[in-house]
């Protein structure tokens, strides 16, 4: 009888302490390690929906959340239970769907998709209030209110752990939680953590974020390591809404084509103990990386939905412990519906130049053929269907040659869209920064929709009315911002070819003329820039308030009233004359490859 009863006591017993240790227990891949999938995306941009580009023998599809679901389908056949989807923020702002709903049919697919994180994006805070005004422009009005709806519509958090009340230094109250979060696969707990970049007051409207500070990415990231590890976090992950670029990723060691002097993301890792992060997914620059720094594993996928990247983590399953030497990369991975046959690519630029040769047929990946997801592309059919007639509306134009934008240099279609809206407001200058152009101008009959694409953003029109040394202080100060070559429209600009705050070597009026310091000049610009985005701030600061007229009495935008005036006026969308920017070359080699972000 007492050695029934042991029995009985040491089955219990056994049982008991199972089911408190069950749930340590890692279950082990066939290589003896618990295998995780780390799936990135970053800056989407409201870009949801499949893209076409048509070919003589048929249509290049790609991109849009259909076809990455079909991705998504292989990567989670591959590892069950393993996969880790996050997004390094911007979801919104660059489409008509998008912003029409703002954000909502982004949160909706995302939802969709199964997203377990994503971080908050300079552009989350675009939207301002709720319904139309783009900023708080009544009292009363939330500037955060259309970000806090989707936040609310969310199934998945919306994370960042550097954003401050300005005032209280404490975190505002409608940003849940502490910019982190801890979820589990195969056993493995994770420990996520959201960043946003502290530009955003600079790149995205400055009123919206005035209430907010950003606090430093790097010491803001190292404290939120360190807490998620003190919680039991096996594995820590950051979705950074801060980026750089790298011109190579063939080898994921090598880092001498990264702007690794200058890269948000750089920067933030510099000084790191060894294992503080074991992967981060960056965004904001629509660059690309796929590399190891300081033996962490940074991805960077462009932009619009067009790729994502992939990092493998491999984990030990007795210590728990990250096993670094297996950790392998896949960066810039195009998301395609169907492909060209011959080179298996789906990057329609450089299909153009065999257009005739494409010949698309379903895409692959991982010898498996894409199926994109039926039940996203019913998901999404409503809000394509709502913007179809806005997006193909005709305007009565026609553009004979396709007008390119260049964010480096002067471009075709800076130049016409500065022209444009010089000659529309009868201003002497007019100045736009290139990260508001977000595409090129195809040729053919021109429709609304393409126009949008060009000019996503709802700014208005604004004008300064300042003297030569204002005009001067301000052109300057946009130069060296290291946000691009902004595009000028009365003026001839001579830069430094390297970025920096010395870049302008000389401005004049048209013809060599010098802007004379005692004539006032009226110059025409988007509000964004007038409320002192991209650099323009401390310029603007010294500015007379009465000197400037941010436009909010107009009765458009800047985008529609262009619209109204090229119809007006039966404009012929001739590229411009080059030349009103141009580089002084010393032969001197740059110190490092700047890293541009697009506001």
């Amino acid at each position: 009888m007492r050695s029934i009863t042991r029995l009985l006591f040491f089955l219990v017993a056994s049982s008991v302490a199972s089911c408190r240790t069950g749930q340590d227990v890692l279950r082990p891949d066939a290589d003896g390690a618990v295998h995780l999938t780390v799936v990135g995306t970053n800056d989407v941009h409201g870009w949801v929906m499949t893209q076409e580009e048509k070919f003589p023998q048929g249509a290049i599809r790609y991109g849009g959340a259909a076809a990455f679901a079909g991705y998504l389908k292989l990567l989670r056949a591959e590892n069950p239970g393993g996969v880790v989807l996050v997004d390094g923020g911007d979801l919104f702002q660059g489409t008509l769907m998008s912003n029409l709903t703002e954000g909502s049919v982004v949160i909706e697919t995302f939802n969709a998709l199964g997203y377990d994180a994503a971080a908050i994006g300079n552009h989350e805070f675009d939207y301002g209030p709720v319904g139309a005004p783009t900023h708080a422009s009544q009292p009363g009005m939330d500037p955060f209110g259309a970000l806090k709806a989707r936040i609310a519509q969310a199934k998945f958090p919306l994370l960042s752990t550097n954003i401050y009340e300005s005032n209280s230094r404490l975190r505002p109250s409608w940003l849940p939680g502490d910019g982190t979060v801890i979820i589990e696969r195969k056993g493995i707990k994770i420990g996520i953590i959201g960043l946003t970049t502290p530009q955003t007051p600079t790149t995205t409207l400055p009123i919206n974020v005035a209430s907010l500070r950003f606090a430093p990415l790097g010491p803001e990231a190292l404290s939120a390591a360190r807490n998620l590890r003190a919680r039991g976090a096996d594995v820590v992950i950051a979705v950074v809404h801060a980026g750089g670029r790298c011109s190579e990723t063939n080898d994921p060691s090598d880092l001498h084509t990264c702007d690794t002097e200058t890269g948000e993301v750089f920067e933030m890792m510099k000084g790191f103990p060894y294992g503080t992060l074991d992967a981060v997914v960056a965004g904001h620059t629509h660059g690309q990386i796929g590399h190891f720094v300081n033996g962490t594993p940074v991805i960077e996928s462009f932009a619009l939905g067009k790729a994502f990247g992939v990092i493998d983590l491999s984990i030990d399953p007795s210590t728990r412990k990250l096993i670094r030497e297996r950790t392998r990369i896949r960066s810039g991975i195009a998301v395609c519906e169907t492909m060209d046959e011959a080179t298996q690519s789906c990057d329609v630029r450089r299909l153009k130049a065999n257009a005739a040769q494409v010949k698309p047929v379903a895409a692959k990946w991982l010898a498996q053929t894409i199926e994109p997801d039926a039940a996203i592309a019913e998901l999404l059919w409503p809000g394509e269907a709502r913007v179809a007639a806005l997006q193909n509306k005709p305007l009565g134009l026609s553009v004979p040659r396709p007008l390119g934008r260049n964010y480096e240099t002067e471009s075709a279609l800076g130049s016409f869209l500065a022209d444009s809206l010089r000659t529309m407001v009868r201003a002497d200058v007019a100045l736009l920064n290139p990260g508001g152009l977000r595409a090129d101008l195809g040729s053919g009959p021109l429709k609304y929709g393409a126009v949008y694409e060009v000019l996503p953003f709802d700014n208005q029109v604004a004008t300064l009315d300042v003297t030569g040394d204002q005009l001067v202080s301000l052109v300057r100060a946009a130069y060296a911002a290291k946000k691009g070559v902004f595009q000028v429209s009365g003026l001839e600009v001579r830069l430094d070819r390297c970025p920096g705050p010395n870049r302008l070597k000389s401005v004049h009026l048209p013809g060599g003329h010098g802007v004379d310091p005692n004539v006032r000049y009226r110059v025409a610009l988007p509000d964004f820039l007038a409320r002192g985005g991209d650099g323009l701030g401390p310029v603007l600061a010294t500015i007379d308030p009465r000197q400037v007229d941010l436009g909010e009495t107009r009765a458009s935008n800047l985008r529609d009233e262009l619209v109204d005036f090229w119809v007006k006026n039966k404009e012929s969308f001739v590229a411009p004359e080059s030349g009103r920017v141009q580089f002084v070359d010393d032969g001197k080699p740059c110190q490092a490859a700047e890293s541009h972000s697009n506001p």
